[in-house]
């Protein structure tokens, strides 16, 4: 069978994902499963890149106006029909290059005009098309461009945005709950204690007996690590801080030029990683925007989550939240002098505990293989 992934760079959640699917295919080749990706906003032109680049530019300096650019694509339905896209001969080559069987959009703005295009064109093979969600729960902050009731299959990482796609006219009977898709090092039994402080150690050469917070950030680089390092600096915290900066070279100097100026700090500033699996486990918690991928990480691997609020929350990243709270977590913090309080508790081991099983307690059923597995069996 012959997947062809659609995605875009609008967040690390919809490429992460289209990766862990190829990740997956290749750990089980008994499955047969070829995957392609393709990013077809991307491959245009520019009059799309500027939409991209206007998104990365608001998620970086100011995510609460995102919701002004929300909207604005909520209504004007840029992308609903075939006839409405633009630059889409790359798209076509595409789908004459693969040959697909099954063409399965991971971005809520490809679910539309994108795949109908394909079953259109077809390629001279009967096409299915698909989606599968990363959206963590329903309601505002989930676009209606992620339902499109004509797709063969839709997959569910959860049972809330499930219900969501009810409420959007999906039918029931082409709704799969499919859990997580993540890569598969993020499925590895859970590490010990013991494990993870030698990890630490060795790898960033930490000290084992004291605590570590980990400061995450987007592949766009979007961060708030100078602000938040300075109220963790004035509070006096026991604390090791490692600082993942992307792929922002700028944000990994500023850093290293703020550890040379604060030498009692322990800070260790990080380009992008593909050992965030490791890491997750490890840590004693994560600062993060409440975007799905990381918020799902987390989730998985049961490490303690604090949601950086700061400037704002995005539409989509309030279904995460949505989706947190329904199992206790309400931990948030809305200004940079509020996270050393909020790491002061998870420091406790007792509320460290209760942290990681409400993490542990939102997490649905999660079998990547299980949506190749169904993607095959509908093939035919």
């Amino acid at each position: 069978m012959r997947l062809l992934i659609l995605s875009a760079s609008t967040g690390g959640a919809h490429d992460e994902c289209a990766s862990a699917v190829a990740a997956w295919s290749r750990r089980r080749p008994d499955l047969g499963v070829e995957v392609a990706t393709f990013a077809p906003l991307e491959a245009a032109g520019w009059h799309y890149r500027i939409g991209l680049d206007l998104y990365r530019l608001v998620q970086v300096h100011w995510p609460g106006a995102h919701h002004l650019y929300f909207n604005f694509l909520e209504y004007a339905s840029l992308h609903s029909r075939p006839w409405k896209l633009i630059g889409m001969r790359p798209y076509l080559d595409a789908l004459e290059h693969y040959r697909p069987d099954w063409v399965v959009s991971v971005h809520p703005h490809l679910n539309r005009g994108f795949l109908d295009l394909a079953r259109k064109v077809r390629s001279g093979r009967r096409i299915r098309i698909g989606t599968y969600c990363t959206e963590l729960d329903g309601g505002y902050g989930f676009t209606r461009h992620w339902v499109n009731p004509t797709c063969d299959t839709w997959v569910a990482a959860t049972g809330p945005a499930r219900a969501q796609a009810l409420a959007l006219g999906m039918p029931a009977d082409r709704i799969m709950l499919g859990g997580f898709v993540l890569k598969p090092d993020f499925y590895r039994p859970e590490a010990g204690v013991a494990e993870g402080d030698a990890y630490l150690s060795e790898r960033f050469g930490l000290d084992p007996g004291r605590p570590v917070l980990l400061l995450a950030t987007g592949l766009a680089g979007a961060n708030n690590h100078l602000a938040l390092l300075e109220h963790l600096d004035r509070a006096g915290l026991d604390l090791q801080v490692l600082a993942l900066c992307g792929r922002r070279r700028t944000v990994l100097d500023r850093l290293r030029d703020w550890r040379a100026r604060h030498s009692e700090v322990s800070l260790t500033a990080l380009p992008h990683t593909a050992e965030m699996p490791r890491l997750l486990r490890a840590v004693d918690a994560i600062v993060s925007r409440g975007g799905s991928g990381t918020t799902s990480e987390a989730i998985l691997t049961g490490c303690p989550f604090i949601a950086n609020g700061l400037r704002g929350v995005m539409p989509q990243e309030r279904l995460s939240l949505r989706y947190l709270g329904r199992f206790g977590h309400r931990r948030r913090i809305r200004r940079a002098c509020h996270l050393p309080a909020a790491v002061a508790t998870l420091l406790d081991p007792r509320q460290s505990r209760q942290e990681r099983a409400r993490m542990r307690r939102a997490l649905p059923p999660a079998e990547p293989p299980r949506v190749l597995e169904h993607l095959l069996a509908r093939a035919g």
